[in-house]
């Protein structure tokens, strides 16, 4: 990453710098720990950037390891797609692609150590009885009767649980630590249970599964990392952290950091809701422009650096808050602004006969990609008697403030002329359909010379050579800032969210454009032309984020 884009210190850095001044530790591990389970999302891309920026600020190294314990619900494709989202935000990981599951074979020692301690034992309660068991909040929680069993039995237990002779559910293996804990984590907690499910890296050889808070400690513990840096969800779970490296004959003991995770206005981030409204068809799939997965971002054109840029900006604290939805969409506006090369696209267009153009002739125009870039370059764009402007540049009558066509009055045409509406036509319903009017041939890139100056720039192009596109214009996919708090999310579904416009059209330059490119629509906003479906002939481009933010006077 450039000098630019370092923000100010934090607490983990803080705690980072005092831990190396002090020899406690002299460089520095971090891992990205996904569950490959579903894709990533922007709260990820949070933590992607911590963990990989930590390490690479510190010259130290970041691992990625899937905590893969739960074979059921994941899926070698989940895996595939978190990785191609680390690449794409910029960074890399250490060595080879790492797995909990690598470690099985030490977890399950670890396990073994635990029962010969006394620690462990294999619990036989049903699911409600465990419940009953485990007590609540305001009440302590009893021992299972299986609680003493010898050091031997549960040997034997365990084993009989790794070689299969028990169906799903019948038993686990469970910590021996305080049922009358006020920590929840600690009553007992369940370190293996029985599933016979074909896993997407051991294939069949386990048929019991470690859990996560028994994985995730070990796993750092055995890579050798020095900060195990986590959202506050896991800050109680910590203890339990703890207390397993505390208990095994293990030679690093790394430590966990909690700090808020990331809530976005106007999504949810929820894995269960996101669920629903892909199986809902709410949206389009999980890379539908409007959720906030890092691949549905991606494809709606935001930029790594804006994305990096973003996760900077809102820092790294112990304090759980919602950020403003504006704040994102700023990093991406600055992004582009500077970046993203200017085309013109009519969205609902009507004609514009200039009558005084010659007839037949296509003028080549070279405009400028960038207002401000000139390193940006230059393109071609025709000219010709027949173009098409907006609709809504257009008026017959208007007041002082309307700085567009209106007739009898010059407006510029953005990188041409300077012209005059003079009449227009209509349809049966009064729409117009036709503006007719004259150019000034002197006025290619300067004013009048009679030194009189356009009341506005509008945009337009040349109607035989344009290009049909499909437009999407994406927008917040909630009415409200905070809709995880509704009971009913479905009730505040913003149903302008996409609106799409089937027959816009584009300038030709615009068919060169590849997937995700970023472009500045004149005066529409910013758009990318569309990953998934903009196939062949068929020009889809999606709106990224508006030219200011439209929702900001709402908000107050």
């Amino acid at each position: 990453m450039s000098e630019a884009e370092k923000r100010p210190t934090n607490f983990i850095r803080q705690i980072i710098d005092a831990d190396l001044e002090s020899g406690k530790h002299s460089s520095v591990q971090t891992r990205f720990p996904p569950e490959p389970n579903g894709f990533l999302h922007i709260g990820h891309a949070k933590a992607i950037c911590l963990n990989f920026g930590i390490a690479q600020d510190y010259q130290g190294l970041c691992n990625l390891r899937f905590d893969d314990t739960n074979p059921e619900k994941e899926d070698i494709d989940y895996v595939h797609s978190i990785e191609a989202d680390v690449k794409w935000l910029g960074f890399e990981w250490s060595g080879e692609t790492r797995y909990s599951s690598q470690y099985f074979d030490k977890l399950h020692g670890f396990a073994v150590e635990l029962i010969e301690k006394g620690l462990a034992y294999v619990c036989f309660l049903t699911g409600d009885e465990a419940r009953e068991y485990r007590g609540s909040l305001k009440a302590p929680g009893k021992n299972s009767p299986h609680r003493d069993s010898s050091v031997e039995d549960n040997l034997a237990l365990f084993d009989k649980m790794k070689n299969g002779e028990f169906k799903e559910g019948e038993c686990v293996l469970r910590a021996k630590i305080d049922m009358t804990s006020s920590f929840m984590c600690l009553r007992d907690p369940i370190l293996y249970r029985v599933r016979f499910a074909h896993h997407h890296q051991t294939g069949d050889k386990w048929c019991i599964y470690p859990m996560y808070d028994f994985t995730h400690c070990l796993s750092d513990a055995i890579e050798g990392v020095t900060h195990s840096l986590c959202t506050l969800e896991f800050q109680d779970n910590r203890r339990l952290y703890d207390w397993v490296l505390e208990n095994v004959s293990i030679d690093v003991i790394p430590h966990q950091y909690e700090s808020s995770r990331l809530n976005l206005e106007y999504t949810v981030m929820s894995k269960r809701k996101l669920h629903t409204l892909v199986e809902e068809k709410l949206v389009n799939g999980w890379d539908d422009p409007r959720m906030p997965t890092i691949a549905a971002f991606r494809r709606r054109g935001y930029t790594p650096g804006s994305l990096r840029e973003f996760t900077k900006r809102i820092g790294v604290t112990k304090m759980d808050n919602t950020v403003e939805m504006g704040v994102l969409e700023a990093c991406i506006r600055e992004d582009l602004n500077d970046n993203a090369p200017r085309a013109m696209a009519v969205l609902d267009p009507i004609k514009l006969v200039i009558e005084n153009y010659p007839a037949g002739q296509v003028e080549e125009l070279n405009v400028k990609n960038h207002p401000s870039d000139d390193e940006q370059g230059t393109r071609i764009v025709p000219f010709a008697a027949e173009l098409y402007i907006e609709a809504e540049d257009f008026r017959e009558e208007a007041n002082k403030k309307y700085k567009r066509l209106v007739l009898d009055k010059a407006v510029r045409l953005r990188g041409a002329y300077v012209v005059t509406a003079t009449r227009c036509d209509k349809d049966s319903e009064g729409n117009v359909t036709t503006v007719y009017g004259n150019y000034n041939a002197d006025t290619l890139g300067k004013n009048p010379e009679d030194g009189t100056k356009p009341k506005g720039v509008i945009h337009w192009v040349a109607a035989e050579q344009s290009i049909d596109a499909e437009i999407r214009l994406y927008d917040r996919l909630f009415n409200v800032p905070n809709p995880a708090a509704e009971e009913d999310f479905h009730r505040v579904m913003n149903e302008g969210s996409l609106i799409t416009i089937s027959h816009a059209k584009v300038e030709p330059s615009l068919v060169n454009a590849k997937p995700e490119q970023a472009f500045q629509f004149e005066r529409q906003g910013y758009f990318c032309r569309d990953n998934k479906d903009s196939q062949g002939d068929k020009l889809v481009f999606n709106r990224t984020v508006g030219l200011r933010d439209t929702w900001a006077k709402m908000d107050n």
